[in-house]
């Protein structure tokens, strides 16, 4: 059966898991900016020729890029998770919202997803797409004349910026030799933690907000 045909389909079960991992990727980007300390910590030792034995310095740094790696792998396979979850996730509310009563909305379920894989078009449309969800969900009959919140443009803006930060990082860490060098890719790694912690903050506010409202509606239909 289509799924225009369905109706309205409870998101309780995927809302939870979205929930979940949003938490769980806090919890890395924290371990992360904590390791990410240690790491900086390091880079100062060696600047400033605090180890005597080389033996030891070796040793520290091996056992510095392990932890790193352990957790950037951690970091990265949650990330994918949530990706993912989120997507589905978004998809669902924009087919929900049409479920409820929503008409004329520009963007399609499929296309409220699909904007975030097109280079150029990512920075605009899917905070449209997801602007439309939220003003749907709650004003399913008057949509369009609804005031959207104001953790859109919150959310939009640390998508954006932790999007630059984890760019930068790739970009610097490829031509970074030097101590100095290495210290700023470090630096900007720890903010891209912390811009990603505040999004997974705002994601959850955003996904709790859209949520109850069409739970509310579903109930009251």
């Amino acid at each position: 059966m289509p799924q225009e045909e369905q109706g309205f389909i409870n998101s309780d079960s995927l809302t939870k898991w979205v929930r979940w991992f949003l938490f769980i990727q806090i919890a890395i980007a924290v371990v992360s900016l904590i390791s990410g300390n240690m790491e900086y910590q390091l880079l100062t030792d060696y600047e400033n020729g605090i180890y005597t034995s080389q033996e030891q310095a070796v040793a520290d740094g091996e056992a510095n890029d392990r932890r790193q790696g352990v957790i950037g792998m951690a970091y990265l396979a949650i990330f994918i998770v949530s990706g993912f979850l989120i997507l589905r996730w978004i998809y669902r509310a924009n087919y929900n919202a049409r479920q409820l009563g929503a008409k004329d909305m520009k963007f399609t379920p499929g296309w409220s997803i699909g904007w975030y894989f097109i280079p150029i078009f990512t920075l605009w449309k899917p905070y449209q797409a997801m602007k439309e969800i939220w003003k749907a969900s709650n004003e399913p009959n008057d949509w369009s004349n609804t005031e959207a919140s104001s953790v859109l443009p919150v959310w939009w803006f640390f998508w954006l910026v932790n999007g630059v930060l984890g760019q930068a990082v790739m970009r610097m860490s490829l031509r970074a030799e030097e101590i100095a060098e290495l210290k700023n890719v470090n630096l900007v790694y720890q903010a891209s933690d912390v811009t990603g912690i505040i999004l997974a903050i705002v994601t959850l506010t955003l996904v709790n907000g859209i949520y109850r409202a069409q739970l509310s509606h579903a109930k009251s239909s």
